[in-house]
């Protein structure tokens, strides 16, 4: 094995770990789950830093590993659309390399927007599990996907402006997070 891709393996597990931790530290949780955390910032900033690869595999580890932590489900499906495939998701952050982008706004505006595309899968996932599975929780005369269109935007809105202000702060501050030095020992 490369040192270069034994160093993206210990980054992804580093992240995996960190995202665990973050997900348990919570500043919202909704009612039949989805909770405002930092969870989404280290496997966000693995798929910036490693691509698209990278971040689909941290964020299918950590929506794995989550199911172990308690994560209710009443349907196999409901569980891998509402964990690995949506963590996973998250990982289309990795769509665009920001180290090919010259101008500084241009890397932020790329990084809100592959965020947004990794948010918006994990979204659709949390949709239409909250259609299928959790259309029992609906008010009375509301219909079922206007509800779980509300319901899960309610926590992943806040989470993704979170997660792209502290990306940003990161891109500012300590850009050499999100870019990694090419052809360093390890």
């Amino acid at each position: 094995m490369s040192r270069q891709r034994l160093l993206i393996l210990l980054e992804m597990a580093m992240m995996t770990a960190l995202a665990l931790v973050f997900s348990e530290i919570k500043v919202y949780q909704m009612p039949q789950g989805g909770s405002v955390s930092l969870v989404m910032v280290p496997i966000a900033l693995i798929a910036v830093r490693r691509g698209l690869l990278p971040g689909v595999i941290c964020g299918m580890l950590v929506g794995m590993l989550q199911t172990f932590f308690g994560s209710g489900y009443v349907h196999p499906i409901q569980l891998l659309l509402d964990y690995p495939v949506a963590f996973g998701a998250l990982g289309l952050a990795g769509l665009v390399r920001l180290s090919t982008i010259e101008k500084y706004t241009s890397k932020v505006t790329a990084l809100w927007s592959v965020l947004f595309v990794g948010v918006i899968g994990r979204f659709l996932c949390h949709f239409f599990s909250g259609v299928y599975w959790f259309g029992e929780y609906t008010p009375e005369g509301i219909p079922v996907a206007v509800y779980s269109f509300v319901y899960n935007i309610t926590y992943l809105l806040p989470e993704m402006i979170i997660t792209g202000i502290v990306l940003t702060v990161v891109l500012s501050s300590a850009p050499q997070l999100l870019f990694p030095v090419r052809n360093r020992l390890a």
